[in-house]
């Protein structure tokens, strides 16, 4: 692994900042209050380079309970930990609430250093010794090396280089190829460069040059320069820590706990689901809807946790839980957290993000705690498709997708291949993006749709189906039309329904006429034959009809329109067929005999008003068979 970042953690005043100088020749407390008190505040960043060649970033963290804080902003992205125990003193409280801290938060690789070790004689050593092997048990400390030294002196500093060294090389290497997270940790300008932050990338690449957007502000800007360990370079790869000169952004707009990331690569949330550990020496019970204290990347935000499999948490004990924040915050599955305790402060467990855009859970609800059980054990590609799954009713975009999971849009297509050729998902390809949704949904929004559609073919047997727009209402209404239309091609190419015109219909819907039917279309028609050319209104035909049941009256019309026995020429009037093709033939002989048409020309023709024959003329203008030329008419060519 070629960028490492090494950290420190232990309790005030058992000389990690010395231990650090030792090692660097660098001072890695900056402030004026650190050099005044004598203790460190706020993190210290330096560097150094190792026996292999390698060159490791190193982190300060302070070690005073009132700056946990602090120290919890810069654990994140720490490869390896020394766990930093004065001689003098052996392990105090600080020493465990860190040493927990970096249990929770997942990190493996570390090192007991034993400082101040030329201030003790070698029996009170041995017994500091045998102390921290005694309490370090049951921790990932338990195994590791151990080396004592004097910061003052140098005795074990070359050891310990050397141990790092060697502790380097079973690192594995970052994700660089998902997208960039780089967690800010600092914020400050430079006279004549602008805004600069720090911190350490988190995983992917960010260049020089690069347009990126800034969570949860939502802000975008340019990467103007990038430094790593005081020099220039274009890339930053993940595990480097970095100080990046941001162009199109003011200082004040910023602050510790935002991220930078691609652009719409993130979205923000009010909400997580969790696993929830809470530590075993923990002299609190976790309610349901305790208020705490969340830590995560380099954010603290206040939350109500909502316990979902269990009553209460006890020291010792997990659950599964969703935390509902009080500030928004971007982050991403597998990222971890830490939760303190609102007051006092004090840290009582932490665990692994499982959602960071979830839908609301309920408790104790079998098919939630089933899904947060998969999403914790399960593979991408089931973490992928409950995703789906729970978004199903957006019909999201496999870009809506990765940007909910942070993941890049490459590793969310690998998953999407993978469960549309197994059948777990349909995919709707489109100009405007690759859209997508559970078969499970599909089934029940499908079953609902034909419900509906078999309903409404009973209340209405005699109409052809339903509108389309009357179903994208009902069931797709924020969906865009385009994305509608090929849901409905889909369920027509997959024989669920039937299309026709801009109506749908079960696949096996026919209208059937009775003997009642066909009589009141009978005499439709021989009313509106017999008025000849003194149209009647479509709304005043069912009062000719001596059938007296309007709304079938009326769906028979439309279904004469419809079959073209009945010719609609405007939004008030129909004729027959046979009449509209009597007509034209009438227009045809004027034209053909004067070179054009006038209205009262056709109007004596017809014999029939002026209002009629302007309706006629308008209808034949309308298709395009005349066209007028200022007070007549010519056949369009």
């Amino acid at each position: 692994m070629d960028n490492i970042i090494i950290g420190t953690a232990g309790h005030i005043d058992h000389g990690k900042t010395t231990l650090i100088k030792a090692l660097t020749g660098r001072d890695t407390d900056r402030l004026e209050e650190e050099k005044r008190r004598g203790i460190t505040i706020d993190l210290g960043f330096t560097y150094f380079d190792l026996p292999n060649r390698k060159r490791a970033g190193i982190i300060d963290v302070p070690g005073h309970e009132k700056f946990i804080k602090n120290m919890l902003a810069g654990v994140i992205g720490m490869d390896i930990v020394l766990l930093v125990i004065g001689a003098d003193e052996g392990i105090m409280p600080q020493t465990k609430e860190h040493l927990n801290i970096l249990s929770l938060l997942g990190i493996t690789k570390g090192i007991v250093v034993l400082t101040k070790s030329d201030l003790v004689d070698d029996e009170w050593i041995d017994l500091v010794e045998e102390d921290i092997k005694d309490s370090l048990k049951g921790t990932f400390f338990e195994d590791t090396p151990l080396i004592k030294v004097s910061s003052v002196n140098g005795d074990g500093i070359k050891e310990l280089t050397n141990t790092i060294s060697k502790l380097t090389e079973e690192l594995e290497e970052r994700n660089t190829e998902t997208i960039p997270r780089l967690p800010i940790d600092r914020v400050f300008t430079i006279s004549g460069h602008g805004t600069v932050i720090t911190g350490t990338l988190i995983t992917g690449k960010i260049k020089k040059g690069d347009e990126v957007e800034i969570y949860p502000i939502e802000k975008r800007c340019k990467i103007r320069n990038i430094q790593v360990h005081g020099e220039n370079c274009d890339v930053v790869s993940a595990g480097q820590r970095s100080a990046i000169n941001l162009a199109g952004i003011k200082k004040s707009e910023l602050y510790r706990g935002c991220v930078i990331a691609p652009i719409n690569s993130m979205k923000n949330t009010m909400m997580l689901d969790v696993k929830l550990e809470l530590l075993e020496d923990s002299k609190r019970i976790i309610e349901n809807k305790s208020r705490l204290h969340l830590y995560t990347g380099t954010s603290e935000v206040l939350c109500r946790i909502v316990l979902i499999d269990t009553e209460q948490l006890t020291p010792g004990e997990t659950c599964y839980a969703q935390l509902r924040l009080e500030e928004e915050i971007a982050v991403r599955r597998g990222d971890k957290f830490i939760v303190r305790f609102y007051s006092p402060l004090e840290t009582i467990g932490g665990g692994t993000i499982l959602e960071s855009n979830p839908t609301k859970k309920r408790r104790f609800d079998d098919s939630d705690i089933d899904e947060l059980r998969i999403k914790e054990t399960g593979s991408e590609n089931d973490v992928t498709e409950k995703i789906i799954k729970e978004k199903s009713k957006e019909i999201p975009s496999i870009k809506e997708i990765a940007k909910i999971t942070a993941v890049s849009l490459d590793e969310i297509k690998k998953h999407v291949d993978i469960l549309d050729q197994n059948g777990v998902v349909s995919v709707f390809k489109l100009k405007t993006g690759t859209y997508l949704w559970h078969k499970i949904y599909e089934t029940e929004i499908e079953a609902e749709i034909i419900n509906y559609l078999e309903n409404y073919h009973k209340q209405y047997p005699l109409r052809k189906g339903i509108l389309k727009a009357e179903i994208k209402s009902k069931y797709f209404k924020n969906i865009k039309l385009q994305l509608f239309d090929a849901v409905i091609e889909n369920m027509s190419k997959r024989n669920k329904i039937k299309k026709y015109k801009e109506y749908l219909a079960t696949i096996d819907f026919k209208i059937q006429f009775n003997k009642e039917h066909i009589e009141i279309e009978e005499e439709i028609l021989k009313i509106i034959k017999n008025n000849l050319y003194n149209l009647i209104k479509i709304s005043e035909i069912p009062q000719l009809i001596s059938y007296k049941d309007t709304d079938i009256i009326n769906d028979i019309i439309y279904l004469m329109i419809d079959e073209n026995k009945l010719i609609k020429l405007d939004d008030e009037y129909c004729i027959t067929k046979e009449m509209l093709d009597e007509a034209q033939k009438i227009l045809i002989n004027i034209i053909e005999k004067e070179g054009s048409i006038t209205a009262a020309k056709y109007r004596d023709d017809l014999n029939t008003n002026r209002k009629n024959t302007i309706t006629l003329l308008e209808y034949f203008d309308k298709i395009k068979f005349t066209k007028r030329r200022e007070n007549e008419r010519i056949l369009y060519s």
